[in-house]
């Protein structure tokens, strides 16, 4: 793949790598990081990809893979956190409260049940969820039940 047909598949899947960045990162500049590690290693594996599966379902994996590993990474070299000068949900009324309060929820889950989510609410299906992470379709629905459990049992702090 040349230069050119690399920034046609980036094109065509930004907002997906973008979104699982976003889930993994409150901060803009570690967002942006994210991104770039994810297309490291895009660009590192695709001479890799037999097409086993497809180009949308790699991505996903690599995505949601880079992005648990850099938190694991995080938490390993724990560093005390910038505030952020802007807030993504400044909206004071009912609906952006939910997707804020929806938000912090699912930041506080384990890195894996936040990919399973993520994926969940992007409305991808079960048995593409179990190819993207790796387990099973009956285990996502089990997982899935869990996670929505625990997210239901969390306070608003």
């Amino acid at each position: 793949m040349d230069d050119r047909e690399f920034e046609q598949l980036v094109k065509k899947h930004k907002n997906t790598i973008y979104t699982v960045c976003f889930m993994f990162s409150k901060d803009s500049e570690e967002v942006n990081d994210l991104f770039q590690e994810v297309l490291i290693n895009i660009w590192q594996g695709l001479p890799s990809f037999k097409g086993q599966s497809k180009m949308e379902t790699w991505i996903w994996r690599i995505s949601l893979n880079t992005c648990i590993s850099c938190e694991r990474k995080k938490k390993k070299n724990a560093t005390v956190p910038l505030t952020m000068d802007v807030d993504f949900f400044e909206d004071k009324d009912a609906d952006a409260q939910q997707v804020r309060m929806l938000y912090d929820r699912v930041h506080r889950l384990k890195p894996f049940d936040r990919a399973i989510v993520l994926l969940w609410l992007e409305g991808i299906a079960y048995d593409e969820i179990a190819a993207i992470v790796g387990i099973t379709t009956s285990n996502v629905a089990t997982r899935l039940f869990r996670i929505r459990e625990q997210l239901k049992q969390m306070s608003n702090n």
